[in-house]
């Protein structure tokens, strides 16, 4: 018969477990990034979608995703509100396989808008942590996308 498992066991599971901790951490920062960009109509997501787009230039969906670290599924999904609201236009590419993202002038003017409140969403979290330590948490995370793609 298998061995049972403890509630101790469990618990310092849970408490150490590095997925359940970012996930965690991330679900509280993408709470206050929401909320600033709510307003607006965005989530935090689009809000990061539109800047990379935007900085891109006119990607390949597979440019997009490499780009972002997401899957194709993952990156289809999160454009379509984008789409639907006229943020982005996705057209056919030269061979025609691939698609192209681009910001409509629409999504320009959005992420013009939401520049500010993304400025004050960064402030609260960077004041909150200090500069020292925030710099340091985005060194670490670097690190742990880098042992992620290993």
């Amino acid at each position: 018969m298998g061995k049972r498992l403890r509630y101790a066991d469990l618990s310092r599971a849970a408490s150490q477990c590095t997925l359940f901790n970012i996930r965690r951490a991330s679900r509280a920062i993408t709470q206050i990034y929401d909320a600033a960009f709510a307003p607006l109509g965005l989530k935090g997501n689009q809000f990061t979608l539109l800047t990379a787009i935007a900085l891109m230039g006119e990607p390949t969906m597979t440019q997009l995703g490499e780009g972002l670290g997401t899957d194709r599924t993952t990156l289809t999904r999160n454009l379509a509100p984008l789409q639907r609201g006229g943020l982005i236009r996705i057209t056919i590419g030269a061979d025609r396989r691939s698609r192209i993202v681009q910001v409509t002038p629409q999504g320009s003017d959005r992420l013009a808008k939401a520049y500010p409140l993304w400025k004050r969403a960064q402030a609260r979290v960077v004041d909150a942590l200090g500069k020292s330590r925030w710099k340091g948490l985005l060194d670490h995370l670097s690190e742990v996308a880098e042992i992620a793609r290993e």
